[in-house]
């Protein structure tokens, strides 16, 4: 049974140098959605291909209205891409999909179902992972506890492109780096119903992945903007204050220490670098608190000069009808 507020399914695919799966992946599209009970479009993002990708395409976008294809003027990368197609897309849901074929589109009603129970997303986790364990499984594991960990938000594969979006969780979403793979988690913060499910996940055939064990540290760093974000975006003084006020009782403390050497034990404070580190921590602590004051006149900056609001509304009772659109936007 189909959810009557879900009308259309948006599928959206980013596709870098990917023809030769490409072929294939639209074959299987098509049989697939034959018996789709959802309208839909499907809409591939060419993400700066040098191969064949966008000639194919444009041809099956010909052949199927349905079928909708951007095509960007470099490779800006897959984070970019995916927001490029949420920009675009119409859907309801907004369902991303490998175009590497090691996703299988079989699964996608299984997503939906859980959305039409009352998730706003639905994760996908690649129980029986079909790559290679030294290099992608392992570091993959854990990397997914840790971002666990740290966001508090439990998902066995954030790295399982297979997800089902509600729109609205979606709005005022930007996504930079490898942000993509962290929407679970900012969908979460903002007060998401978030659950996973089990997908198939397929042998690459053709190609090579475009990750390894480079992007890891990547995603790490992306991970630490993200929680920054979370928790100081709109109090950035709260944390670099935090760090001043450490610096400041360290140098307090080797102060102390500084001239309790020098009173009862004889110590001649020329023979130590506490001093030095006493002063080094004053001045580190003063930049931070600086940095602080600078970050919270930015933060103000941003969100009064584009009266963007600092609160997201999910619904309203008896409210003026204009209010709520325009509060919903934010």
């Amino acid at each position: 049974m189909t959810d009557s507020a879900l009308k259309k399914v948006s599928i959206i695919v980013p596709a870098y140098n990917e023809a030769t799966s490409l072929r294939v992946l639209l074959d299987e599209m098509d049989y697939f959605l034959k018996n789709f009970e959802y309208d839909y479009e499907v809409i591939f993002v060419d993400d700066g291909s040098t191969d064949n990708s966008y000639v194919l395409l444009k041809e099956a976008a010909s052949q199927n209205p349905k079928i909708k294809v951007l095509r960007l003027r470099k490779n800006y990368g897959q984070s970019a891409a995916l927001l490029a197609a949420i920009d675009f897309s119409t859907g309801d849901v907004i369902v991303p999909l490998d175009a590497d074929l090691q996703n299988d589109p079989n699964d996608i009603p299984k997503l939906l179902n859980l959305i039409s129970e009352g998730y706003d997303l639905v994760s996908g986790w690649r129980k029986n992972r079909q790559d290679r364990t030294l290099d992608r499984k392992i570091p993959s594991m854990i990397a997914n506890r840790l971002v666990s960990w740290v966001s508090g938000v439990k998902l066995h594969d954030y790295g399982c492109s297979l997800k089902a979006y509600r729109r609205d969780i979606l709005k005022g979403v930007r996504l930079y780096g490898e942000l993509h793979r962290f929407l679970p988690i900012c969908a979460s913060w903002n007060g998401a119903k978030v659950t996973e499910i089990g997908v198939n996940h397929r042998q690459r055939i053709f190609g090579k992945s475009k990750y390894g064990l480079s992007r890891t540290y990547k995603v790490l760093l992306d991970l630490i903007v993200l929680k920054f974000l979370s928790d100081f975006s709109t109090k950035p003084i709260y944390f670099f204050g935090g760090f001043a006020f450490l610096c400041f009782a360290f140098s307090a403390l080797t102060t102390i220490w500084s001239f309790y050497l020098k009173i009862f034990r004889h110590i001649d404070l020329d023979s130590t670098p506490l001093l030095i580190f006493s002063a080094v921590f004053v001045i580190v602590g003063m930049q931070l608190l600086l940095m602080g004051i600078l970050a919270d006149i930015m933060m103000r900056t941003y969100f009064e000069s584009q009266d963007k609001k600092t609160y997201q509304v999910k619904d309203s009772v008896n409210l003026d009808h204009e209010r709520r659109l325009v509060a919903s936007e934010y």
